[in-house]
């Protein structure tokens, strides 16, 4: 059977200041109402008898994962949480040891969660493909066949095609449509990319691969032993958290930090390629979403309040809370979000990782948190900040319920907006209505909860001398918290 594993360990940098750590661009709806993870589950549950998909994903993402496919109405074939961040090889082989613990057959199709591919049956057709080859105990990347000289994506150089029985010669056969791999290039320059669009034998390394999930284990064992021997101690390990799989953080730590073409495909003698033109995309930089988007008969693509006069060829999103106007520009980026807001020209979003490393260097949290943030129960809005008080507005699911905590440096004042709230303050459990309000003395052990059918919204003002997130103690959490 077909086990999709989603990887979803991405930080999406390169899209600031719209993906940041806490919700990466994976999650978000660029192109489309539905997330790129979303569009990703959808693509491989619609696949030929394939399972509930695997996703592998950190555990910051674990509540985010599980709402968007509760959202899309997918069940999961598991969501296993990595501890550390061990690059794709250590990742790929958390879930084969995983499915193949009911299914010893099992074949894994791995794809990246950030991928955008506009044409699904070209995909499904090369899935089809691969398919045989993985049966045949070939090791399958999907070849992007480029349609421009790239220079931000690696690069496969396909060799002899293979035949039918598992050789490979001079013919192609329509049955099979793979070539054996010749080699893996690193990202070329400009010149070099050019060379290999004429050239004709190369595609774009997509990060897709096919293979049945024993073989994989059995290259790793092969040609990055330590990999597998973490992943075995790490997955044997690892325990169950209401729809989480936790790895074991110690063992899964141990493991070197290699991307599955490092150690593994660029060392099997079984590597193939299946080329594919499904209209593909990384989503990769902010130029990149324009050249995929809709763009209006001037070149631009819009999105929100928005208002531009003699603009041309420009990516302009507007936040929910600022108009944007443009004159008389060219080849711009402008991302306005709440807290921060980005102007470059086109050719030069690829620097906006130099952007975050500098957001890392001076202390600031743009990089990490957007001003809205979202956790299991709802989210927050920091509203307003000062010397001393933070303002936020709160909102809590029907049938959710934040953790019980305490607080060491403040406290604070609940001002409830919209429906009812229950409220637990030391020895106290009362209820909340509209334009109500209860004092949480600093130290006080307290709770909200939402037991009604309609989002509760409150405006919660903190004071005191420390107001960071870490200024929580949780005594008891209904998500595993404490």
């Amino acid at each position: 059977m077909l086990h999709p594993v989603v990887l979803s360990g991405g930080s999406g940098t390169r899209l600031w200041p719209l993906s940041r750590q806490n919700q990466p661009k994976q999650f978000l709806s660029l192109i489309g109402d539905r997330s790129l993870f979303q569009e990703t589950i959808l693509r491989a549950s619609a696949l030929p008898d394939a399972q509930p998909p695997v996703t592998v994903c950190s555990e910051d993402h674990r509540f985010m994962v599980g709402e968007q496919l509760q959202a899309v109405g997918v069940a999961s074939g598991g969501i296993l949480l990595e501890p550390v961040a061990r690059n794709t090889a250590p990742a790929i082989a958390l879930a084969a040891l995983h499915v193949l613990a009911n299914d010893r057959d099992a074949m894994m199709l791995v794809m990246p969660a950030d991928h955008l591919i506009e044409d699904e049956a070209a995909f499904r057709d090369a899935v089809g493909s691969a398919m045989v080859l993985a049966g045949q105990d070939w090791l399958v990347a999907f070849g992007i066949q480029p349609d421009y000289a790239e220079t931000g994506y690696g690069y496969i150089l396909r060799g002899a095609p293979l035949l039918p029985g598992g050789g490979h010669g001079g013919g192609v056969d329509s049955a099979l449509g793979g070539y054996r791999i010749e080699r893996f290039v690193e990202k070329p320059d400009a010149a070099t990319a050019e060379r290999y669009l004429a050239d004709g034998g190369y595609a774009w390394n997509s990060g897709m691969f096919l293979f049945k999930a024993q073989r994989y284990l059995d290259e790793l064992a092969r040609h990055a032993p330590g990999i597998l021997q973490a992943a075995r101690a790490a997955h044997a390990q690892a325990s169950s958290d209401l729809d989480f799989i936790r790895i074991d953080e110690q063992a899964f730590a141990a493991s070197p930090s290699d991307s599955i073409d490092y150690a593994v495909m660029e060392n099997t003698d079984r590597a193939a390629v299946v080329p594919v033109s499904c209209g593909w995309s990384d989503i990769g930089s902010w130029s990149s979403l324009w050249s995929v988007a809709q763009r209006d008969a001037e070149g631009n693509c819009v999105e929100g309040d928005v208002i531009s006069v003699d603009t041309r060829g420009s990516l302009v999103r507007a936040s929910e809370r600022r108009m944007i106007a443009t004159i008389g520009v060219e080849d711009l980026v402008i991302i306005d979000t709440a807290d921060a807001t980005l102007v470059a020209r086109k050719d030069r979003v690829q620097d906006v990782k130099t952007v975050v490393d500098a957001l890392k260097a001076a202390g600031r949290s743009e990089h990490l948190y957007h001003r809205k943030v979202y956790r299991p129960w709802g989210s927050y809005d920091s509203i307003g900040l000062g010397e001393r008080f933070q303002v936020k507005k709160i909102v809590v699911k029907p049938g959710a319920a934040l953790s019980l905590q305490q607080h060491r440096h403040r406290a604070e004042h609940w001002i409830v907006v919209s429906g009812v709230a229950e409220v637990t303050c030391d020895d106290k459990v009362f209820e909340l209505h509209e334009n109500q309000s209860t004092y949480i003395p600093l130290g006080s052990v307290h709770r909200l909860r939402n037991r009604g059918r309609e989002p509760v919204e409150l405006i919660e003002v903190q004071s005191g001398s420390y107001l960071g997130e870490d200024d929580i103690v949780r005594l008891e959490d209904v998500y595993g918290r404490s």
